[in-house]
């Protein structure tokens, strides 16, 4: 166990920006930082880390805390585990006792696989460097590969001895349980309480290690041709190994990655290797698979930009295929390098230094689409079945691209390589988007419905340091609609713009002008800071689909939100936005007669823009205010009919609310009484 005082030097030195950063990719905003969220799967940032408070939180998923329980939860870590990890981090010295036996049996079943796989890997490293058929078989094939020893230890590539129990037994005798070597896939076998087989046995072997350097499976070569083996064999799924969601080699690239703001994807571990070797650090592999959305988001954490390698021959292009559409969804820009004929990543990178590499690659990356379409034009030939369906194919990859601005520079592109006018290859795209839609929407649907009873969460931390649930109801829906309203018709308009008079010569004369000095936020923007922070969100389903679409595109200073959801595929979308956008639902008298304002419907619109400042925040907090007064009404519900042991409990938390309604009363410029 760790002393308390210890405890105190590791919480004090850990600072939330650096824990956060080794995982994920931050960019300031204003005195938080902002990045992709690593617990859900998070398009448009939502995890936000605060370095004043020395906390993070995502607001969309709930998932944060301090700088210890982002590593617990991030790591799969107990508290104390977190503890030391951030201790090796900050270089303090972490004391503890010795683990009994009975200690070791209480630690929980991961914690136990991860100590297991940590033993498998020094012990495969000690059998390399350190046992004769180690350094004559495994070692001897490292080097035959050209891989320096430094690159050896790095990657900590290691050895399994022929022997068919030798790790089963050492680990059984170092106090290991037969059931975690199972477990883990470091051993097969043992039914019956037979003996124990070695999964690995005559292997070099591979260790895939976490984002944060933990091992968490192995891959092994075999060096004997043998048949009906296979070359590798790799750990099985686990409690703690899931294979579509682990790239090789992301612990040694990741800071690489954030510095070229790129990341080279590979096939195999040794192409992995060789790239190191040859300074390219930015590398990680798939380990053989098609790729996963859980793979992919993991890149995304670090980098947008993604440079795809493969073989030059027919399988490496139908691989780099495969993958293409998976990483198009998610947004990511997808450039693609088919080596020279022959050539893999790993006997390329033998022949070249880093600065030949990156020459090589900057003459032959291609994206996607010119990719993709001269590639499948070879093979349709002048065929106009085959062509058609070709056509159909490069359109169904750009109908996946989420960006709007980028969609349409490929299909330009696209029309110009197929000789096809841009408008019919638009109207296809549109059809497919509408398609795919309405199956994530069905999709969507089935997912809320088995959450249909979960709570909608309002935070009311900074002036109580509680959070009150309640359940959503329809009553909240003229308000949401309001906000929605101004996030249509506005988007990323600033909220305010500050001008000052400042006088320049022109010629003999000195002229005075208005000169832009600051800029609020968008509007998008505003509303999701404003909500957020009281965790707040939209309880109507479509609302909350429009919202989140509108965020997708909140750093697109092109972005029209009103012409973007009037062309939406959901008619159901498209609807709602016209009329938004229509006379009916111009600047609300309300709002006009709290700032002494009296229009027609004529100037409504350009006073509404030029008042966003005041009307969007208003909005905002009708909103919060609405949930509070339900809140107080629940409570008093709760107070008649409650226990009276509760009567002291329920009233606290009344005048706290009631608190909080006057502070929105007042910024509401109402006059209320309050009664209890």
């Amino acid at each position: 166990m760790i002393d308390q005082i210890t405890i105190s030097r590791i919480q004090d030195a850990a600072q939330i920006v650096d824990i956060v950063s080794d995982f994920v990719t931050l960019r300031r905003r204003g005195v938080n930082w902002v990045g992709l969220c690593p617990f859900h799967d998070d398009r448009t940032p939502s995890f936000y880390v605060s370095p004043a408070k020395n906390i993070c939180k995502c607001f969309a998923c709930g998932e944060g805390g301090t700088p210890i329980h982002f590593v617990m939860k991030h790591e799969q870590l107990s508290y104390y585990e977190a503890l030391k990890y951030v201790a090796r981090k900050y270089g303090i010295e972490v004391v503890e006792k010795e683990f009994t036996d009975e200690e070791k049996q209480a630690q929980s079943d991961r914690e136990s696989m991860f100590i297991l796989n940590e033993y498998a890997r020094d012990y495969f490293v000690k059998t390399l460097y350190g046992h004769p058929e180690g350094k004559a078989i495994g070692l001897t094939y490292f080097r035959e590969r050209g891989f320096r020893d430094d690159i050896v230890k790095k990657f900590q590539l290691g050895y399994s001895l022929e022997q068919r129990d030798a790790l089963s037994v050492e680990a059984q005798k170092a106090g290991y349980k037969r059931d975690f070597l199972l477990k883990t896939g470091l051993s097969t076998g043992g039914e019956h309480n037979q003996p124990l087989v070695d999964r690995f046995r005559g292997r070099v072997i591979f260790p895939v290690h976490t984002l944060s350097g933990k091992v968490v499976a192995f891959g092994g070569r075999i060096l004997k041709k043998a048949e009906n083996v296979g070359k590798y064999v790799n750990s099985p799924e686990s409690e703690i190994y899931s294979k579509s969601n682990e790239l090789y080699g992301i612990f040694f690239a990741r800071s690489a990655i954030v510095k070229q703001d790129k990341c080279f994807l590979v096939e195999g571990y040794t192409d992995v290797i060789s790239m190191h070797q040859a300074g390219i650090e930015n590398v990680v592999s798939s380990s053989g698979t098609a790729l996963t959305h859980g793979q992919i988001r993991m890149i995304h954490r670090f980098s947008e930009n993604i440079t795809v390698l493969y073989d030059g021959d027919a399988a490496g292009i139908k691989a780099a295929l495969r993958g293409i559409d998976l990483l198009l969804e998610d947004g990511m820009n997808v450039k693609v390098v088919l080596l020279p004929q022959g050539e893999d990543p790993d006997s390329f990178t033998k022949k070249q230094n880093a600065e030949n590499f990156h020459h090589y690659i900057s003459e032959n990356e291609v994206d996607f689409i010119r990719f993709k379409t001269q590639l499948l034009l070879k093979e349709v030939g002048d065929d106009p079945i085959k062509r058609a369906g070709m056509i159909t194919n490069v359109v169904e990859s750009i109908a996946l691209v989420p960006n709007s601005i980028t969609r349409s520079v490929f299909i330009q592109d696209c029309s110009q390589l197929l000789n096809m006018q841009e408008r019919v290859l638009i109207a296809e795209i549109n059809k497919i988007r509408k398609r795919n839609y309405e199956r994530k929407k069905e999709q969507g649907d089935k997912d809320a419905a088995r959450n249909d009873k979960q709570e909608q969460i309002i935070s009311t931390k900074e002036a109580t340091g509680k959070s009150w649930r309640i359940s959503p109801q329809n009553s909240f829906d003229k308000y949401e609609l309001e906000i929605l309203r101004y996030v249509v018709r506005y988007g990323n308009t600033p909220i305010y713009r500050k001008f000052e008079k400042q006088k320049r010569k022109v010629g003999k004369q000195v002229v005075e002008e208005d000169v832009l000095v600051e800029e609020g936020p968008g509007v998008t923007e505003f509303v999701q800071y404003d909500l957020e922070r009281d965790q707040i969100g939209f309880s109507n389903d479509l609302y909350k689909q429009m919202f989140e679409e509108a965020l997708a595109h909140m750093k697109d200073p092109h972005f029209d939100s009103g012409r973007y959801f009037l062309a939406h595929p959901d008619p159901e979308v498209n609807k709602l936005a016209s009329e938004l956008m229509s006379d009916r639902y111009q600047l609300s008298k309300i709002h006009a007669k709290i700032l002494g304002e009296e229009m027609d419907d004529k100037h409504s619109r350009l006073l509404e823009k030029n008042l966003l400042n005041s009307y969007v925040p208003r909005a905002t907090t009708e909103l919060k205010n609405f949930y509070v007064l339900q809140k107080i009404e629940e409570l008093k519900k709760e107070m008649k009919s409650g226990n009276k042991d509760d009567y002291v409990t329920l009233i606290t938390q009344l005048k706290q609310l009631q608190e909080i309604r006057k502070v929105l009363a007042k910024e509401l410029g109402e006059r209320i009484v309050l009664k209890y």
